[in-house]
């Protein structure tokens, strides 16, 4: 992982974002790239009579806020001993993000918190970028402080090709720490998780692997559970092995888990 894309904004989950992608570029000697996107189209508003007009005042003062944003991060990385850089760019976050990830390794975002601002960050922007990007998406929660790098991780095994390209996509992130593969239910036979286990242990990465029973609970809360009593600080998981549609009409373990926020996720699809 050589070039981290980090989405940048004014809220409190900012800094934790941050502080994970200059870890993270400190072990992998990367360059991050700070993503300021503030959507345009928020400042159109729509009269009772069908027109519409721009609150040219909200927009300045946001452009002024973002200006500000920049110079400070600025001053804030001049300091750091990683390479970085900053973007800005004035359309729909997730649209601005894919667009900046075409040559990122990685990109960073937060899951949405309680009450969140669908402007500021969309509620299912990983999940989102994650079917749009080629890159693996690591979506942290809002609370995060940073990524512990070390702690265990987790990775959702459900035999899906998504599964094992958020496999190989992780394989940065999993070295050095104890791994174990997890599913819930019976194995569908696509994938089976030896051949998962001895990939990883060609990159010296010697991880475990169990099947867990679902019970009464559904796969994604058994899964949630599984990573709460490890204490894994990474869950790794192939994005909407289902149509995102369904997931959304629905549920499924992508929506649950990003909605969720309560552990790190490492998405690809």
């Amino acid at each position: 992982m050589r070039s981290i894309l980090v989405h940048a904004d004014h809220d409190s989950a900012n800094e934790g974002r941050l502080q994970t992608a200059l870890a993270i570029a400190r072990r992998q000697r990367a360059h991050v790239t700070l993503m300021i996107a503030t959507p345009f189209q928020q400042f159109i508003a729509v009269d009772p009579f069908g027109g519409t007009y721009l609150a040219t005042e909200a927009m300045a003062k946001a452009q002024l806020d973002d200006a500000a944003l920049d110079a400070a991060l600025s001053a804030r990385l001049a300091k750091e001993d990683v390479p970085w850089d900053i973007a800005a760019a004035d359309g729909d976050i997730a649209a601005s993000l894919a667009a900046a990830a075409t040559f990122a390794d990685l990109a960073i975002v937060s899951l949405p918190g309680a009450g969140h601002d669908r402007w500021k960050e969309p509620g299912l922007l990983a999940g989102d970028l994650a079917l749009a990007i080629s890159a693996p998406v690591l979506a942290l929660p809002r609370d995060a402080a940073t990524l512990d790098l070390d702690a265990p991780a987790m990775v959702a095994w459900n035999g899906s090709p998504e599964a094992a390209h958020a496999l190989r996509a992780a394989l940065p992130l999993l070295a050095g720490r104890r791994v174990e593969l997890v599913g819930v239910g019976e194995d569908d036979g696509r994938l089976p998780a030896t051949d998962a286990l001895a990939y990883l242990s060609r990159h010296d990465i010697h991880a475990g692997a169990r099947v867990i029973p679902r019970g009464t609970l559904s796969v994604e809360e058994r899964l949630e559970g599984a990573a709460l009593d490890m204490g894994a600080g990474l869950i790794v998981m192939g994005a909407f092995g289902r149509s995102r549609l369904r997931e959304t009409l629905f549920g499924g373990v992508t929506r649950y888990l990003v909605t969720s926020g309560r552990i790190a996720l490492l998405l690809a699809h």
